[in-house]
């Protein structure tokens, strides 16, 4: 295991949940489910069980710093990865794929978001193994797709090709971004599309030479740090660097176009818990008789189902005579939606930036 490496990625600012999320608790240091775990920790006792302590990485923003030691103080804080500025998770892969390169050229990475979901951890466990041990035999960027069960709109999709590499194992023929319900559909009924869950497994060889082929000029900010790589001046060097960076996803500019692209798809129970109907489907436990779910606080509901009440753990709440809401309260903004035009909270923080301020997202 001592080559094996893992980078969780926790700088996602969870808009979607506003205000719940908040930029200064974004939803992957919350207890979405009443585990009494946040996200992140549950993603990081998946990860301790195959990878060792000392090989598991956290990026982050800066401001987040003191969350991850709070809720992962076993982590050293040297493997703690400050972004200084949000630029999706081009930049931030290469900054951690380079500074893993500068203590173990031999390196197999696991990179995953610290927000998901997996309801099946042996098998999850299996996957990950499995992944493992295909990177370490083959020069290849893989990554892991989830068996579909509705037609969602609101995940990638990547197409399988013909020939099955091994059992579950496939090279990538197409990427798709978020296709409408008709083509999620036919993707669904064709067996061939499998959710883009964003975690990936590669050697630190195999992606460094991708990021020099594809994206050369951020691999050449990155690559020109390893005598800071592990030392006092890295945070400097990442400091000055990153505000040159430009905003890029791995998915865009690496995966979709290189050729060495594989993936294991899984059904380990996977939900990437990007909005309010997908943790109201996973929270049974959580609701009433009437199907209202509550998260924290204390609530008393009167004539009403099927809504979603979250609130901090002081707040009190009385719902009486509505149904199919979203009713969420935080760092002074509260937020009453209908559950099927949840996709709009996004407008709601754009204008909130615009019109009122940022002191309350």
């Amino acid at each position: 295991m001592k080559d094996n490496f893992c980078v969780i990625l926790a700088g996602g600012v969870g808009s979607r949940f506003w205000p719940y999320s908040s930029t200064s608790e974004p939803k992957q240091f919350l207890d979405f489910l009443g585990t009494g775990r946040s996200l992140l920790q549950m993603t990081y006792d998946r990860v301790c069980k195959v990878v060792d302590k000392e090989n598991i990485y956290i990026s982050t923003n800066k401001k987040y710093k003191d969350l991850v030691l709070e809720q992962l103080p076993a982590v050293p804080g040297q493997n703690i990865l400050l972004e200084p500025a949000v630029r999706n998770t081009a930049p931030c892969i290469a900054y951690a794929m380079y500074k893993i390169k500068a203590i173990n050229e031999n390196a197999k990475v696991w990179v995953t978001p610290s927000d998901q979901l997996i309801l099946k951890e042996s098998e999850y466990i299996d996957t990950l193994n499995r992944g493992f041990r295909f990177i370490s035999e083959n020069d290849c960027l893989l990554t892991v797709g989830i068996k579909p069960n509705r037609p969602e709109t609101a995940y990638g999709y990547i197409q399988i090709g013909e020939t099955e590499v091994e059992q579950d194992l496939f090279k990538v023929k197409t990427f798709t971004e978020k296709p409408n319900v008709d083509i999620a559909q036919i993707f669904l009924e064709s067996g061939e599309f499998y959710w883009n869950s964003s975690m990936f497994l590669w050697n630190v060889k195999s992606i460094s030479e991708a990021f020099e082929l594809y994206m050369p000029e951020l691999a050449r900010k990155f690559s020109d740090g390893k005598d800071y790589y592990n030392t006092a001046e890295e945070q400097p060097f990442i400091d000055k660097i990153y505000q040159s960076c430009t905003n890029n996803s791995i998915d865009y500019q690496i995966l979709e176009k290189a050729q060495n692209v594989y993936v294991i798809t899984a059904d380990f129970g996977w939900s990437d818990l990007g909005t309010w109907s997908s943790v109201y489907a996973l929270s049974d436990a959580q609701k009433d008789k009437n199907n209202n779910l509550m998260m924290n606080g204390k609530t008393l509901v009167y004539e009403s189902k099927n809504n979603i009440i979250a609130l901090p753990k002081d707040k009190l709440a009385v719902v009486q005579g509505v149904e199919d809401l979203v009713i969420t309260e935080s760092n002074n903004v509260l937020l009453i939606c209908k559950r099927n035009e949840e996709n709009r909270i996004r407008q709601f923080v754009n204008d909130t930036r615009v019109q009122v301020g940022k002191e309350y997202l």
